[in-house]
Protein backbone atom coordinates (compact mmCIF):
# COMPACT_ATOMS: atom_id res chain seq x y z
CA UNK A 1 0.00 0.00 0.00
CA UNK A 2 1.64 3.15 -0.83
CA UNK A 3 1.93 6.20 1.64
CA UNK A 4 2.64 8.73 -1.27
CA UNK A 5 0.77 11.98 -0.12
CA UNK A 6 -1.52 13.35 -3.76
CA UNK A 7 -0.77 16.85 -3.77
CA UNK A 8 -3.50 19.05 -4.52
CA UNK A 9 -4.32 20.79 -7.97
CA UNK A 10 -2.62 24.00 -6.30
CA UNK A 11 0.48 22.49 -4.65
CA UNK A 12 0.66 21.15 -7.56
CA UNK A 13 0.72 24.50 -9.88
CA UNK A 14 2.99 25.83 -7.43
CA UNK A 15 5.18 23.32 -7.63
CA UNK A 16 5.27 23.30 -11.27
CA UNK A 17 5.95 27.08 -11.25
CA UNK A 18 8.77 26.93 -9.25
CA UNK A 19 10.82 24.24 -11.74
CA UNK A 20 9.93 25.40 -14.66
CA UNK A 21 10.30 29.27 -13.88
CA UNK A 22 13.78 28.22 -11.96
CA UNK A 23 14.74 26.00 -15.05
CA UNK A 24 13.29 27.92 -17.76
CA UNK A 25 12.65 31.71 -16.69
CA UNK A 26 8.85 33.62 -16.00
CA UNK A 27 8.19 33.89 -19.98
CA UNK A 28 6.79 29.71 -19.59
CA UNK A 29 3.36 29.66 -21.15
CA UNK A 30 0.64 28.70 -19.03
CA UNK A 31 -0.08 25.82 -21.70
CA UNK A 32 3.07 24.81 -20.21
CA UNK A 33 2.93 25.21 -16.55
CA UNK A 34 -0.50 23.37 -16.15
CA UNK A 35 0.57 20.47 -18.37
CA UNK A 36 3.71 20.12 -16.26
CA UNK A 37 1.19 19.99 -12.94
CA UNK A 38 -1.46 18.06 -14.48
CA UNK A 39 -4.21 20.65 -14.38
CA UNK A 40 -6.49 22.15 -16.74
CA UNK A 41 -6.05 26.09 -17.08
CA UNK A 42 -9.76 26.50 -16.49
CA UNK A 43 -8.81 24.53 -12.51
CA UNK A 44 -5.29 27.21 -13.01
CA UNK A 45 -7.66 30.14 -12.85
CA UNK A 46 -10.17 28.92 -10.22
CA UNK A 47 -7.09 28.51 -8.48
CA UNK A 48 -5.27 31.74 -9.45
CA UNK A 49 -6.52 35.08 -10.55
CA UNK A 50 -3.58 35.24 -13.09
CA UNK A 51 -0.39 33.45 -14.28
CA UNK A 52 1.58 36.27 -12.36
CA UNK A 53 -0.35 35.60 -9.36
CA UNK A 54 0.68 31.87 -9.65
CA UNK A 55 4.46 32.91 -10.32
CA UNK A 56 4.06 35.40 -6.82
CA UNK A 57 2.55 32.59 -5.19
CA UNK A 58 4.87 30.35 -5.75
CA UNK A 59 8.15 33.08 -4.97
CA UNK A 60 6.07 33.08 -1.60
CA UNK A 61 5.94 29.96 -0.60
CA UNK A 62 9.30 29.04 -1.40
CA UNK A 63 10.33 31.90 0.82
CA UNK A 64 11.40 29.74 3.95
CA UNK A 65 12.92 27.25 2.38
CA UNK A 66 15.50 29.77 0.55
CA UNK A 67 15.74 31.84 4.18
CA UNK A 68 16.57 28.05 5.97
CA UNK A 69 19.16 27.22 3.55
CA UNK A 70 20.83 30.10 3.48
CA UNK A 71 20.82 31.98 6.85
CA UNK A 72 22.00 30.48 9.76
CA UNK A 73 20.12 29.75 12.99
CA UNK A 74 18.73 32.56 14.44
CA UNK A 75 19.89 31.41 17.59
CA UNK A 76 23.65 30.21 17.04
CA UNK A 77 26.62 31.28 18.94
CA UNK A 78 28.57 32.06 15.74
CA UNK A 79 29.88 35.76 15.42
CA UNK A 80 28.28 38.51 13.25
CA UNK A 81 31.28 38.18 10.74
CA UNK A 82 30.79 34.29 10.85
CA UNK A 83 27.52 34.57 10.36
CA UNK A 84 27.65 36.46 7.17
CA UNK A 85 29.96 34.64 5.96
CA UNK A 86 28.06 31.29 6.60
CA UNK A 87 25.81 33.06 3.71
CA UNK A 88 28.37 33.23 1.55
CA UNK A 89 29.51 29.90 2.24
CA UNK A 90 25.70 28.12 1.17
CA UNK A 91 25.82 30.32 -2.18
CA UNK A 92 29.30 28.54 -3.09
CA UNK A 93 28.48 24.97 -2.12
CA UNK A 94 24.78 25.25 -3.80
CA UNK A 95 26.29 27.09 -7.32
CA UNK A 96 28.06 24.14 -7.44
CA UNK A 97 25.02 21.81 -8.40
CA UNK A 98 24.26 20.96 -12.05
CA UNK A 99 21.07 22.28 -11.79
CA UNK A 100 21.68 25.38 -9.86
CA UNK A 101 20.51 29.04 -12.04
CA UNK A 102 21.49 31.26 -9.17
CA UNK A 103 18.96 32.84 -6.68
CA UNK A 104 15.48 32.27 -8.45
CA UNK A 105 14.26 35.82 -6.34
CA UNK A 106 17.03 37.66 -8.09
CA UNK A 107 16.30 36.30 -11.54
CA UNK A 108 12.58 37.26 -11.48
CA UNK A 109 13.28 40.38 -10.74
CA UNK A 110 15.64 41.18 -13.46
CA UNK A 111 13.60 39.14 -16.31
CA UNK A 112 9.91 40.83 -15.11
CA UNK A 113 11.94 44.93 -15.42
CA UNK A 114 8.45 45.78 -13.69
CA UNK A 115 9.07 46.65 -9.88
CA UNK A 116 5.10 46.84 -9.59
CA UNK A 117 4.09 42.73 -11.25
CA UNK A 118 3.24 40.95 -8.35
CA UNK A 119 5.97 38.24 -8.86
CA UNK A 120 8.47 40.65 -8.77
CA UNK A 121 7.36 42.37 -5.22
CA UNK A 122 7.76 38.85 -3.46
CA UNK A 123 11.05 39.64 -4.91
CA UNK A 124 11.62 42.43 -3.47
CA UNK A 125 9.86 41.29 0.06
CA UNK A 126 12.51 38.52 -0.21
CA UNK A 127 15.89 40.16 -1.46
CA UNK A 128 15.27 42.99 1.35
CA UNK A 129 14.64 41.12 4.16
CA UNK A 130 18.56 39.22 3.08
CA UNK A 131 19.84 42.75 3.34
CA UNK A 132 18.38 43.27 6.60
CA UNK A 133 20.54 40.64 8.00
CA UNK A 134 23.19 41.45 6.58
CA UNK A 135 22.25 44.95 7.93
CA UNK A 136 21.32 43.10 11.51
CA UNK A 137 24.63 41.32 11.33
CA UNK A 138 26.74 44.35 10.70
CA UNK A 139 25.35 46.37 13.64
CA UNK A 140 26.27 43.66 15.76
CA UNK A 141 29.77 43.17 14.75
CA UNK A 142 30.36 46.71 14.93
CA UNK A 143 30.52 48.25 11.55
CA UNK A 144 31.33 51.59 10.92
CA UNK A 145 28.30 52.25 8.49
CA UNK A 146 26.05 48.59 8.84
CA UNK A 147 23.69 50.00 5.73
CA UNK A 148 26.52 50.69 3.32
CA UNK A 149 27.90 47.29 4.18
CA UNK A 150 24.64 45.62 3.95
CA UNK A 151 23.93 46.73 0.89
CA UNK A 152 27.99 46.04 -0.66
CA UNK A 153 27.20 42.06 0.65
CA UNK A 154 23.76 42.26 -0.88
CA UNK A 155 25.82 43.37 -4.40
CA UNK A 156 28.21 40.96 -4.13
CA UNK A 157 25.70 38.04 -2.96
CA UNK A 158 24.06 38.44 -6.25
CA UNK A 159 26.72 39.35 -8.36
CA UNK A 160 27.94 35.83 -7.41
CA UNK A 161 24.75 34.33 -8.07
CA UNK A 162 24.28 35.66 -11.30
CA UNK A 163 27.83 34.66 -12.74
CA UNK A 164 27.22 31.01 -11.27
CA UNK A 165 23.61 31.01 -12.30
CA UNK A 166 24.94 31.81 -15.67
CA UNK A 167 27.78 29.59 -15.30
CA UNK A 168 30.76 32.02 -16.32
CA UNK A 169 32.56 31.69 -12.84
CA UNK A 170 33.52 29.18 -10.49
CA UNK A 171 32.69 31.19 -7.24
CA UNK A 172 35.40 28.59 -5.03
CA UNK A 173 38.09 30.63 -3.36
CA UNK A 174 36.48 33.93 -4.85
CA UNK A 175 33.53 34.97 -2.55
CA UNK A 176 34.58 33.85 0.63
CA UNK A 177 37.89 36.51 -0.06
CA UNK A 178 35.63 38.96 -1.26
CA UNK A 179 33.65 38.91 1.68
CA UNK A 180 36.50 39.35 4.45
CA UNK A 181 37.38 42.26 2.35
CA UNK A 182 34.52 44.35 2.98
CA UNK A 183 34.34 43.26 6.55
CA UNK A 184 37.93 43.90 7.13
CA UNK A 185 37.19 47.49 5.68
CA UNK A 186 33.89 47.55 7.82
CA UNK A 187 35.53 46.62 11.04
CA UNK A 188 33.86 43.82 11.59
CA UNK A 189 35.92 41.47 13.72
Amino acid sequence: MSTEVKLSPRERLLEAAATLTYRDGVNIGVEALCKAAGVSKRSMYQLFESKDELLAASLKERASGFASTLLPPADDDRTPRERILYVFGQVEAQAGAAEFRGCRYLAVQVELKDQSHPASRVAQQIKAHLTGFFRAEAERGGAGDPELLARQLSLVFDGANARAGIQVDNLAGLVAPTVRTLLDAAGVG
